[in-house]
């Protein structure tokens, strides 16, 4: 008989893959209401008064790097090791991902998680660095969902899916 991968470590991998699906539900939602509109520096300068726009911008922006977050530290490695593989470095983690076509660019989902830092602390101070910030985080993100929805592909592809948690 041959393994498709060790039982020992379906449960965290499926614990890390619901919540990363609950996630993206998120994004996608403040993503989509927030980029409904357009985005100028005139609309970044506004968010020093506009309370609520801000607050979605925020939404999103934590919402964009909790995924990030969660994708890197979590999601990858927890199938990672359910497919007996251990990289331990982000690198080697982003390397493995990309090696198993879940992630085109490893680059890209480095350069992703520099936006995080951008959006969080140029906010106030420069709002032209902060919307070129956002704008990239704004077509970043869809590179995120892909991830989880390869991730998603594979764990049906071995079985570890019931019609309680597809």
């Amino acid at each position: 008989m041959t393994l498709l991968y060790l039982p020992e470590h379906a449960e965290p991998a499926l614990l890390a893959l619901d919540l990363a699906r609950k996630e993206v539900a998120h994004l996608r939602y403040t993503h989509q209401t927030l980029f409904s509109q357009a985005i100028t520096t005139h609309w970044v300068v506004a968010l020093a008064v506009d309370q609520e726009m801000a607050e979605k911008v925020d939404a999103f922006v934590g919402r964009f790097a909790r995924l990030q977050d969660h994708i890197g530290e979590k999601l990858i490695p927890r199938f990672a090791a359910l497919l007996g593989e251990s990289p331990k470095a982000m690198l080697d983690v982003l390397a493995f991902a990309e090696k198993m076509q879940w992630l085109d660019s490893s680059a890209q989902f480095v350069g992703a998680r520099k936006l995080r830092n951008l959006l969080v602390h140029e906010y106030m101070s420069d709002a032209g660095l902060f919307l070129d910030s956002l704008l990239n985080a704004r077509d970043a993100t869809p590179m995120l969902f892909k991830v989880v929805s390869c991730i998603d592909s594979k764990a049906k592809e071995l079985g570890l899916l019931d019609s309680t948690n597809r």
